[in-house]
């Protein structure tokens, strides 16, 4: 009998896509190592311990240090403003009690978690995104941000929050011009998150007005309904949140806030 031996040859193609294959999951393997190590640090650490490390010094705002909305109705309402409201909405101590209005940066709030208004490759920009990337610590934030994959329009995904005050950062991608549903989408998903990782604050900034085109207004509405709406469909939603802060910057959109959420969250008596 004659034995017949036959050598097999790799493609050369194929050899190539092995080794690209293995190298990228190699290099996948030092990213999730290069971060891991900081963001569990971080996460671990006493709060004082912590504090050391912020990138905004002793610049960080508790949040103690910032009134409820119940109060700042009341601080802030004048006789004019109580009868001009007219809201299709019933008053809610609870409710209110659960919100804020921030003018400031929301890069110095220690909180539990902060909202960044990101783009759909997680790779950090400008605004509110390239300012929650600096303060983080960019090399670290974007190590983590790369092994997610992106995120798509309407969605959001968690990281650590590094040497941000804030624990976490949960990545929102807002959609390019006026679109109601993917906006109300980012809102909805960013509290179900914070609500199934078991944490109870978060700073929303103003998601997709400036340079994604989302007229200030009708943002603003969406955000308030949304949270609303959230809010009315469970009671655990409420129980499961100590506070929703609105972090506002441009002189705008604090008067835009200041005037609608009389509306969605009217002031008890």
């Amino acid at each position: 009998m004659q034995i017949i031996n036959r050598l097999f040859v790799i493609p050369l193609s194929l050899k190539i896509g092995l080794n690209l294959a293995l190298i990228t999951q190699q290099q996948s393997h030092r990213t999730m190592a290069s971060f891991q190590s900081t963001k569990d640090k971080f996460l671990s650490m006493d709060i004082n311990e912590k504090r050391k490390h912020y990138k905004c010094g002793d610049n960080y705002v508790r949040l103690d240090q910032i009134p409820r909305w119940s109060e700042q109705s009341k601080q802030y309402q004048t006789k004019e403003q109580t009868i001009n409201v007219c809201s299709k909405y019933k008053p809610n101590a609870e409710m209110n009690d659960r919100l804020s209005l921030f003018n400031g940066d929301i890069t110095t709030l220690e909180i539990d978690a902060i909202v960044n208004a990101a783009n759909e490759q997680l790779a950090g920009g400008g605004g509110v995104d390239g300012f929650i990337h600096r303060a983080a610590g960019y090399e670290d934030l974007q190590a983590e941000c790369r092994t997610l994959n992106g995120c798509r329009t309407g969605d959001c995904k968690m990281t650590g929050g590094y040497r941000l005050p804030a624990k976490y950062i949960i990545h929102c991608v807002g959609p390019i011009g006026e679109k109601p549903d993917l906006l109300a989408s980012c809102y909805q998903r960013a509290l179900d998150s914070l609500r199934d990782n078991q944490l109870r604050s978060i700073a929303f900034p103003c998601i997709s007005t400036g340079i994604f085109g989302y007229p200030n207004e009708n943002a603003a509405h969406i955000a308030l309904n949304t949270i609303r709406h959230w809010f009315e469909n469970s009671t655990t939603n409420i129980q499961s949140i100590d506070r929703i802060i609105f972090c506002l910057f441009l002189d705008k959109d604090i008067e835009i806030y200041n005037r609608l959420i009389r509306e969605y969250f009217p002031p008890t008596q």
